[in-house]
């Protein structure tokens, strides 16, 4: 019979990272994962990249990860938010001392970097592949039964499964969710003129259309990752076009900042929507990233918001266990909740009025809009609210996410 004091059902970049993170303070952690992370590592498994914060690039670096992803990552030095090719923008450039906004790699890269450090963590058993058969949670404790027959007791768990998290289900707490009936298009390309490390968000009345830079490849060429939006019922057309079209439309969208383009990566999709828990605990059970909360990726914070769990669920045990409490103590799961409701719903609140804002057609709510990013950009206080957002460091900040111990 295996015992830890936290089973973590999820082994995705939010639930690795929440593994790691406890293990590092002295907390027995088991993961379980249904998929083989050999595969999620591999070239074709997923072309998506994310954007780390600068807040939680802290807490990646304090916990032992941030090493294994040295030279693979591009900086965010700054991020330039547009209403369609406007030349009236808004531009997020940080102070020379305040280092980059964030950074961006790609989904295989940050896997690869948290199964080198998982491995060498000790307190950290990973179950993975394998899948939960039965899970049974009372007060007296959790109880996690795999399909291999092996029965395995904690005190705390956690769904870090994603979006349709089947313990979330299980737990029958109420969802608030909804679709934007919108597909964004994933592809990785190379252009002519380099990135200069800008992030581009470009809105049009049909959807979000971001540019965020990568690292340049090993030939030199110039490569970004395209995140392109567009109505759930043009997407198939769109995904069906010839390679060549698809780029010149691209390039179109773009006004030619970056020159000529190019695929590099297969094509993908995925719909867009929002859905929101309304509470994130249950008799011995916490729930972070996803599970949680999923939200437009309009501004790149979907998988920090999950980092931010990460640091306040890890900061919430390693302090009640140090004051003799379990970590599945209700008092703790109180805290956490607390701590997270406010932000995650901020956060997610925003995200979706941007969407819908930038979303309104026609030319005087074009103007409205245009009118406002001069303004923002003329205003120091509003401007840094907003680069305290990207950074991820807006509301009570955990110990982790500032680059300190617990």
């Amino acid at each position: 019979m295996e015992r830890s004091d936290v089973i973590i059902l999820g082994g995705g970049l939010v639930g690795l990272t929440l593994g790691i993170a406890l293990a590092r303070h002295d907390i027995s952690v088991t993961v379980i994962d249904p998929i083989d992370p050999s595969k999620t590592v591999a070239a074709g498994f997923d072309g998506r990249a994310s954007a780390v914060a600068s807040a939680p690039w802290k807490m990646l670096q304090a916990i032992g990860v941030a090493r294994h992803l040295e030279g693979k990552g591009c900086p965010i030095g700054s991020i330039k938010v547009q209403d369609g090719l406007s030349p009236e923008a808004l531009m997020f450039e940080p102070d020379a001392d305040d280092g980059a906004l964030g950074y961006m790699f790609e989904n295989r890269m940050l896997r690869f970097a948290l199964q080198a450090t998982a491995r060498d963590v000790p307190g950290l058993t990973l179950h993975m592949p394998a899948r939960a058969a039965a899970v049974e949670r009372d007060l007296d404790g959790v109880r996690v039964t795999l399909e291999s027959g092996e029965t395995l007791h904690g005190s705390l768990l956690v769904g870090a499964e994603g979006r349709q998290s089947p313990t979330r289900d299980a737990a029958k707490i109420t969802v608030a969710r909804w679709s934007y009936d919108h597909v964004a298009m994933i592809a990785s390309i190379v252009h002519s003129r380099p990135h200069g490390n800008i992030a581009y968000e470009i809105f049009y009345p049909t959807g979000p259309f971001a540019l965020l830079p990568l690292p340049d490849g090993e030939d030199g060429s110039h490569r970004s990752a395209l995140v392109w939006t567009v109505a759930a019922a043009d997407a198939p057309a769109m995904l069906g076009l010839p390679e060549r079209a698809y780029q010149a439309e691209a390039e179109r969208r773009m006004g030619g900042m970056l020159g000529d383009i190019r695929l590099i990566s297969p094509r993908s999709s995925y719909p867009l929507g929002f859905h929101h828990a309304a509470r994130i605990t249950d008799t011995r059970l916490a729930l972070v990233g996803d599970a949680a909360h999923g939200i437009h990726p309009i501004a790149g914070q979907g998988v920090n918001l999950g980092y931010r769990d990460v640091a306040a669920l890890t900061e919430v045990l390693v302090e009640g266990m140090r004051l003799g409490l379990e970590p599945g103590d209700a008092q703790l799961l109180a805290r956490y909740q607390r701590w997270r409701s406010l932000d995650t719903f901020m956060v997610a609140a925003s995200t979706d009025g941007l969407t819908r804002l930038f979303g309104v057609p026609g030319r005087a709510a074009r103007t409205i809009r245009r009118i406002g990013l001069g303004a923002v950009q003329r205003m120091g206080p509003l401007k840094g609210r907003f680069m305290a957002e990207a950074r991820g460091e807006t509301g009570k900040l955990p110990k982790l996410l500032q680059g300190l111990s617990i």
